[in-house]
């Protein structure tokens, strides 16, 4: 495992994140979801990451009854406030400071640990003044049950608000939570170039396209028994769908002989290609299965060349989306 640090803070992150989206408290077992933890400790990954609204809180019980034993100071544990969680009342959402404490303390129960390493806003809240959020997420750092804050899926503009807010109140502000990938390059444009301009570093989700990069989803053929796009009570179908039409499966196909002369299965090589970007900090992998966990790890110190990356581009160029305005967040 090799590690970065997390914008310009002190802390270091496993370039490899382990991240339990879609699979601990629903499409996986516990025991398994428990075996994949085991591989990801012992492939080096000391960053975890899980939310609250995953599996409506299960998914954090999972993970930190799987962390349990652990030495808790070699781990950076991360997690989300924002969606609706528990019954669904009216404060039961959003980022006002009801419910950004009330669910950091639960958060913190059901992880089992007294502190959380990362704590974000798991979309940006346009109906709570940023002010207020900002303010209790600062009151949570000097409490010290949070050591440093970030942000999933907010825009440049909002990204640079939340910055000067958090330079003001002298907080920690080090990270950004965006989808990235070889197909999906939104943050490119305007993400990026603030992020680095504010100290932040991407912790990046879905590095695979839901494993549309692994190749197993093929033009014209039926979706495999069992996968992410057949799961539709956890929300895995929909959320890969728009990667399954076949011009991008027949893109995806052609990446295929760039990878064996790469000496790197298709997910290895989505994932390398994401930890080019060097205001990547870490690339989050989900797993169903521990080999799972172990192929992806072996991309973690594969530098690809000027060739092969301009190949890659060439064979996705008509299927890469590209456009800022697909960072955006809900409206209650």
């Amino acid at each position: 495992m090799e590690f970065r640090r997390l914008g310009r803070s002190g802390l270091t992150v496993s370039e490899i994140s382990y991240g339990n989206w879609l699979t601990h408290g629903s499409q996986v077992e516990e025991e398994q979801a428990h075996a994949c933890i085991r591989a990801a400790l012992d492939a080096g990954i000391t960053t975890f990451d899980t939310a609250d609204v995953y599996a409506n809180t299960a998914a954090e019980s999972v993970l930190g009854r799987g962390l349990a034993g652990q030495r808790r100071e070699s781990l950076e544990i991360c997690t989300k406030v924002f969606w609706p969680t528990g019954p669904g009342g009216p404060n039961d959402k959003g980022l006002g400071r009801k419910h950004i404490m009330e669910s950091a303390h639960a958060s913190l129960r059901r992880l089992g640990t007294d502190y959380v390493d990362l704590y974000q806003a798991h979309r940006f809240d346009h109906t709570v003044p940023l002010e207020e959020t900002m303010t209790a997420f600062a009151d949570l750092v000097r409490q010290g049950k949070v050591l440093y804050v970030g942000v999933s899926e907010w825009s440049a503009e909002q990204i640079a608000r939340g910055a000067a807010l958090a330079r003001e109140l002298k907080i920690p502000f080090v990270s950004n939570q965006p989808q990235y990938n070889m197909l999906w390059r939104v943050i490119e444009e305007q993400v990026v170039p603030t992020s680095e301009r504010e100290g932040l570093s991407q912790i990046v989700w879905s590095p695979i396209a839901q494993g549309v990069l692994t190749g197993k989803y093929r033009p014209g053929q039926a979706l495999p028994e069992g996968s992410r796009a057949t799961d539709e009570k956890g929300g895995g179908a929909k959320t890969i769908s728009r990667f399954l039409r076949d011009e991008v499966l027949t893109s995806v196909e052609r990446l295929r002989p760039l990878a064996e002369q790469a000496g790197l299965s298709l997910a290895q090589l989505a994932v390398a290609w994401v930890l080019q970007n060097g205001n990547v900090a870490s690339a989050i992998i989900g797993a169903s299965r521990p080999e799972q966990v172990r192929e992806n790890v072996e991309a973690v110190g594969v530098r690809l060349d000027d060739d092969l990356m301009r190949a890659i581009d060439t064979e996705l160029a008509d299927v890469i989306e590209r456009d800022p305005s697909h960072t955006r967040s809900p409206v209650f």
